[in-house]
């Protein structure tokens, strides 16, 4: 199984924020950029399943804002059977708590997604899972981009909100809250590997509470 990390949006070049919005100035509070964000997140990743010899691929490792078609463009070229797309954001709008997103209709997706929602849920057992169950999984659906374009399964994470100021205080600009994301996707990333694509973990991961 091959890991396709995707980290939304652009990053800081020369202390310059790449994409326009997709930020939060609280003022004298600090200013969150998420594609700065969605690079740690991913950044943490690969340094941990590099650790676990995990195969994986960073789809936009630059800091412009690479195109959503070349994103996929890049993930389509791995076998669609032996890897899956997963998107990191951070979400803005109103509102607290994570959400996963995948494709219209049945798919390997929504059973990926469902295993991120519990490993979530294990790492932040006091915050708001975000859920749509009126197709029986708890993830929401929508025609994204990257989520519709892609032939393997793919899933993206919003994880909490930039624009509530609780969160953006106690998690989303904090070393333990960011490594607290790093963590579940991590675990869902292993379950993943041992539950939907039948692989035994590596030789150094005997239990996946042996890493938190």
């Amino acid at each position: 199984m091959i890991v396709l990390l995707d980290n939304g949006h652009g990053g800081l070049i020369n202390g310059q924020y790449i994409t326009p919005g997709k930020r939060k100035d609280w003022g004298d509070n600090g200013v969150i950029y998420e594609g700065e964000f969605n690079r740690a997140i991913v950044n943490g990743l690969i340094e941990k399943l590099t650790f676990l010899k995990i195969p994986y691929v960073n789809i936009a490792p630059e800091y412009r804002d690479v195109r959503l078609s070349t994103r996929v463009n890049r993930a389509n070229k791995y076998p669609a059977n032996q890897c899956f797309y997963l998107s990191v954001h951070s979400n803005a709008g109103g509102g607290h708590g994570c959400e996963f997103f995948t494709s219209p209709g049945v798919t390997k997706s929504d059973a990926i997604a469902t295993i991120f929602g519990e490993e979530y849920k294990k790492e932040f057992p006091d915050r708001r899972l975000r859920t749509d169950y009126s197709d029986g999984d708890l993830d929401k659906e929508r025609r994204f981009y990257v989520l519709t374009r892609t032939r393997m399964p793919a899933v993206l994470t919003e994880n909490f909100f930039m624009d509530n100021l609780e969160e953006f205080q106690n998690i989303l600009n904090t070393k333990s809250g960011r490594e607290q994301i790093i963590n579940y996707h991590l675990n869902a990333i292993l379950r993943v590997k041992t539950e939907i694509y039948n692989e035994a973990l590596p030789e150094n991961v005997h239990l996946l509470s042996e890493w938190q």
